[in-house]
């Protein structure tokens, strides 16, 4: 038989652990934000509430002050919160604003599809881009958003950002991009010279049609560096003209950037400066182009190299 005096030694343990416990939680339930839901929801509670959910009180206030303090709870991102379930108290996880925030900045992100473009166009805005020289393509790039987000399933003509190395053409498309993700519409940017090589490359495994209505099928499309590729009859009839007959006769939202005008543009298609001359070919291309997009110059100083 074990001595009494250690049957009593455990007696008074479990009476000091009750204690304790009992003092833990008239301070959980006295706590201001417990005392302001218990106010708020007094008509839904049942009268013993308060006894039967002391340790639900516990758990919310405990897991509040880890919050605050720093300490990440099980579920990153939530927050605790009372609720009234059954005439009881219960404790529920929702969404830091901290959660909903990054939440939609992941959601915009996902609006945007970008092949081969730059990295510095996930950063690019409207409203950081500097007017200076280019306040006639900013505003067109405004009107552009605007009517399109207003109204999706009409056609929008879109713009044809022409101008020398350096002066924002890719970083403005990026920040169209960007500007439509907030308004919930989808739009995909690629590099044609780069897209241009992949597509020769895609012959070998043959995946050259579902590359190509990838692209072509985009809610908005925006070629970037366009006429920077090498000149090939299979580029400009097969992949470039099947893209623009597509978003032609779709009539889906289309934007290009080029360093050449609309002018040079069609003599690089028609293979002028390689000696060829398929000027009716080029004038095809052309005519979808011009019907897709409206040209306009950027100027300005060299903001890559400046």
């Amino acid at each position: 038989m074990k001595p009494m005096k250690d049957e009593l030694a455990k007696v008074m343990d479990r009476r000091r652990l009750s204690d304790e416990y009992q003092a833990m939680m008239q301070q959980a339930v006295a706590d201001p934000d417990v005392q302001t839901f218990l106010r708020a929801s007094a008509d839904q509670l049942a009268p013993d509430a308060v006894t039967r959910s002391a340790a639900k009180i516990y758990e919310f206030v405990t897991a509040r002050d880890r919050l605050h303090a720093g300490t990440p709870l099980i579920a990153p991102g939530y927050a605790p919160q009372l609720v009234v379930s059954n005439r009881l108290i219960d404790i529920t996880y929702v969404p830091t604003a901290e959660k909903l925030a990054q939440d939609a900045q992941a959601d915009r992100a996902a609006l945007v599809t970008s092949i081969n473009m730059p990295k510095a166009i996930v950063n690019a805005h409207l409203d950081g881009y500097d007017a200076t020289d280019r306040a006639a393509a900013l505003n067109a790039a405004i009107q552009f958003t605007v009517a399109v987000a207003k109204a999706p399933h009409d056609f929008h003509k879109g713009l044809y950002l022409t101008g020398p190395f350096g002066v924002g053409k890719t970083y403005l498309l990026g920040a169209i991009a960007n500007d439509l993700a907030t308004r919930n519409v989808a739009s995909t940017l690629v590099h044609f010279p780069t897209f241009a090589v992949e597509m020769k490359a895609a012959i070998g495994d043959k995946t050259v049609l579902p590359k190509l209505d990838r692209i072509k099928k985009a809610p908005v499309l925006m070629l970037d560096d366009i006429g920077a590729e090498s000149l090939s009859p299979w580029i400009r009839d097969d992949v470039l003209g099947i893209i623009l007959q597509y978003r032609m006769q779709e009539e889906l939202p289309t934007l290009f950037s080029s360093n050449k005008t609309m002018a040079e543009l069609t003599e690089f298609l028609a293979g002028v400066d390689v000696g060829n001359n398929e000027g009716l070919k080029a004038q095809r291309i052309m005519e979808r182009v011009r019907f897709l997009a409206r040209e306009l110059a950027i100027g300005g100083r060299d903001r890559r190299n400046g």
